[in-house]
């Protein structure tokens, strides 16, 4: 009998100690508020179950035109409370789904900075400066730079002269002057310095707002391959692409879709270069598209789903995928739900997901719920998704 009970005791600790933890995760990474298309209150996740923080009364509850707020208690299986939020009741916007393929061509403020060397005799005039790998270089010597030929030009017509420019890193500026040092080499000024300007790439179209052409992509930042720092943007556009091939993803290598740009004429302007993705407004859009509802955080579940995508030409086709788990974070995140392709003539042609695919819409139960960002790299039929809802609210959405 008193092994039976220390066992019994144990388990209960053990399970005590569980949901202590599970409350105290739970509580620190869920958000604080929730949007809820129609009437009632979610079960979140198929794990989290909202209930009406005050059952005696509706006096929580605040309507404003078709929006109404409540307060309500999230607990695990409706059983052990974690934490209040406000919920949100609004009608959800309707968007056209994307998958087709986009070509991107960016143009950053500044210029920046992918690493410091050596020009003559131990000396590396950037490094000197304080200039490190990341930093952005506004401007030189009082003009605002555009490009990285201008910024060389400037440093070759200083012979030798301190140059001041303007520096920009996490988020903070300050002044410096690069002395620049003759190479014998090239027969020219050098900093010692390693730069780039510009960046392009193909991806994939997540959705359209049809009523202000404005749209969203990627479901990622566009970043710097050598420093994996976010690209300032100073200027952008996308570009019709066709995907003319792909190379397959396998275990430890990520496959990757190849496209032709069709023209030089832009289809849309990018306006924002952020966490969530890229943003702007496009140019045009084809006649007789469907838009449909999106569905929040708090609609998704484990279970069935759709991607939208193209692996060859223009036309993005439908293919089966299963979310298996969903993580409802804050909205600075990208990683909000796993996603593991299911459907063959995908995995025939791909492999799963590939570079390239990034932002392809996913659907479930006929509502757009996000998009992919991210492929594991040791298992490529699985990746991450964010939800459209950080993707809405970074592209400057409001209820």
């Amino acid at each position: 009998m008193n092994r039976f009970i220390k066992g019994l005791t144990c388990i209960i600790a053990t399970l005590s100690l569980a949901a202590m933890s599970a409350v105290g995760y739970f509580g620190e990474t869920l958000p604080d508020s929730f949007y809820v298309s129609g009437e009632g209150l979610p079960v979140l996740g198929g794990v989290l179950e909202m209930v009406p923080a005050d059952t005696s009364s509706q006096a929580a509850q605040v309507s404003s035109g078709e929006r109404a707020a409540e307060t309500a208690t999230v607990t695990i299986f409706g059983l052990i409370p974690i934490k209040n939020a406000e919920v949100e009741h609004t009608e959800a916007p309707l968007l056209i789904p994307g998958g087709s393929p986009i070509g991107i061509k960016l143009l950053t403020e500044g210029v920046i900075v992918v690493s410091t060397q050596e020009v003559r005799g131990g000396k590396n005039p950037a490094g000197d400066a304080g200039i490190k790998a990341g930093d952005v270089i506004l401007s030189a010597n009082g003009e605002e730079l555009t490009s990285s030929n201008r910024f060389a030009q400037i440093i070759r017509e200083s012979h030798g002269e301190a140059v001041e420019i303007r520096v920009r890193r996490d988020g903070k500026e300050f002044t410096t002057a690069i002395e620049p040092v003759f190479s014998e080499a090239e027969g020219t000024y050098k900093a010692g310095l390693w730069i780039k300007d510009s960046a392009a790439g193909v991806g994939t179209l997540t959705y359209i707002d049809p009523e202000t052409g404005k749209f969203g992509a990627l479901g990622h930042p566009i970043s710097d391959a050598d420093t994996q720092r976010i690209l300032p943007l100073g200027t952008g556009e996308i570009v019709d692409v066709t995907i003319t091939g792909c190379e397959p993803g396998s275990s430890g290598h990520p496959g990757e879709l190849y496209g032709t740009f069709l023209s030089g004429l832009a289809s849309g302007n990018i306006s924002k270069n952020c966490e969530q993705g890229i943003f702007g407004t496009v140019n045009y859009f084809g006649a007789g598209v469907k838009a449909i509802p999106i569905a929040f955080r708090t609609e998704v579940e484990p279970g069935k789903a759709s991607i939208l995508t193209t692996v060859e030409g223009s036309a993005p086709c439908e293919y089966d995928a299963v979310i298996e788990r969903i993580n409802l974070n804050d909205g600075s995140d990208t990683k909000n739900m796993i996603i593991r392709i299911t459907d063959s003539r995908l995995l025939d042609a791909t492999g799963g997901i590939v570079q390239g695919m990034s932002g392809s819409p996913i659907i479930q139960n006929g509502k757009l719920i996000g998009a992919v960002t991210h492929v594991f790299v040791s298992d490529p039929t699985m990746g991450y998704g964010i939800f459209i809802e950080n993707m809405l609210e970074a592209g400057g959405w409001a209820a």
